[in-house]
């Protein structure tokens, strides 16, 4: 168990599972470049945070609702939460006030198309594993709403992606311990990481050769201007 003050934030979780030296710069350098999609990215969020509570006949929307999780030991804002009601005479019976034994939904949103992305389910997973410990209920699913498409992706809750979301909360804490940015290791990913000016990864990848620094140096510069 995590104390308050040992919490770190679950969009950091992402970060991580998509680039340990990413979340390394973010969390411990302080470092940050935007980029057209992270900059459509944290407008959607924006956006989605401003929205008002919405409530119908049976359910609820919550937006920019705040987590914390000691076990995990992590905190972050969800998206979007709907809360809806019970169809079983017995939970229908609980008071219409309160989302209490209200089956939640989370809905993260991202600005991209459609697709399976291991960081965002973690993300979404990390927030649902925070529900959980916060209400005392269980959550199966979560959805991962794509701004291009405007489609949503349906996530399974299982057991493999939660020891996987547990793992990477570890990792997490264990970066931030140790205090020591992980070395960088080019990808074809780096291409479009916003940080990719100050992590230079064709220069500080280990074992590179003089020659392959400079065509990749070379594709990346092509790659922008064009």
């Amino acid at each position: 168990m995590y104390s308050e003050d040992d919490l770190l934030p679950i969009s950091a979780l992402a970060q991580l599972v998509f680039c340990e030296r990413r979340a390394g710069l973010i969390l411990l350098e302080g470092l940050w470049e935007d980029n057209v999609s992270t900059a459509e990215g944290t407008l959607l969020h924006e956006q989605t945070h401003q929205g008002s509570v919405e409530s119908r006949h049976g359910w609820r929307v919550t937006r920019g609702l705040w987590l914390r999780s000691f076990k995990l030991g992590v905190y972050g804002r969800a998206d979007v939460v709907e809360f809806h009601q019970p169809e079983t005479e017995e939970e229908s019976a609980l008071p219409q006030e309160t989302e209490v034994g209200w089956q939640p939904l989370l809905v993260e949103y991202k600005r991209g198309r459609l697709r399976r992305e291991a960081s965002f389910e973690v993300q979404l997973c990390a927030q649902a594993m925070c529900l959980e410990e916060m209400l005392g209920i269980e959550v199966k699913s979560g959805m991962i709403y794509y701004g291009k498409t405007r489609r949503r992706l349906e996530i399974k809750l299982g057991a493999e992606l939660r020891q996987h979301t547990a793992a990477a909360a570890q990792r997490l804490h264990e970066l931030v311990d140790n205090a020591k940015t992980p070395r960088a290791v080019f990808r074809p990913k780096c291409r479009a990481c916003s940080l990719r000016e100050v992590c230079l990864p064709t220069a500080m990848s280990p074992k590179k050769s003089v020659r392959r620094y400079l065509r990749q140096a070379t594709e990346i510069e092509h790659e922008t201007l064009t």
